[in-house]
C-alpha cells in the first residue's frame, strides 16, 4: 500500500460518523448493508451518511453496489488488511508479533531485559 492511499485512509476513518460506519460494515461482513441502514444505525441523517460513505469508497475502503432501489456498502477488507499491514510492517523490529506484549518497540523490549 502506497503512503498517499495511507493517508486517504487514515483521513477517512478520522471522523466520528465514518469510523463508526466503517466499524459496522467491517462487523456486517461481505454482503453489507444498505445506505439507509446504516445511517439509521448510526443515527445521522441520510444525505450526510451518504457523504460519509462517498468519503470512505474514495479512500478505497468500502465498495458499493446498486440492489433495486438501495445501494449497499461493504467494507472492503482487502483495503483494511492492506492498511493494518502497511502500519504494522515494521512492528516489533521485523520479528513476527506474537501477542500484544511482543509488539512493544524495540527500545522497550532491550530495556525490560
Amino acid at each position: 500500500m502506497q503512503a498517499d492511499h495511507v493517508i486517504r485512509a487514515l483521513a477517512a476513518l478520522a471522523q466520528e460518523h465514518r469510523l463508526a460506519a466503517f466499524r459496522l460494515l467491517v462487523e456486517a461482513g461481505p454482503e453489507g448493508i444498505p445506505a439507509g441502514s446504516i445511517a439509521e444505525r448510526i443515527g445521522v441523517p441520510a444525505s450526510s451518511m451518504s457523504f460519509h460513505l462517498a468519503q470512505l469508497a474514495n479512500a478505497g475502503l468500502v465498495t458499493h453496489r446498486r440492489e433495486s432501489r438501495s445501494i449497499i456498502y461493504a467494507a472492503d477488507y482487502g483495503a483494511m488488511n492492506g492498511l493494518m499491514q502497511y502500519l504494522t510492517d515494521n512492528c516489533c523490529g521485523g520479528v513476527s508479533c506474537s501477542d500484544a506484549a511482543s509488539c512493544a518497540p524495540q527500545a522497550a523490549r532491550e530495556n525490560a531485559r
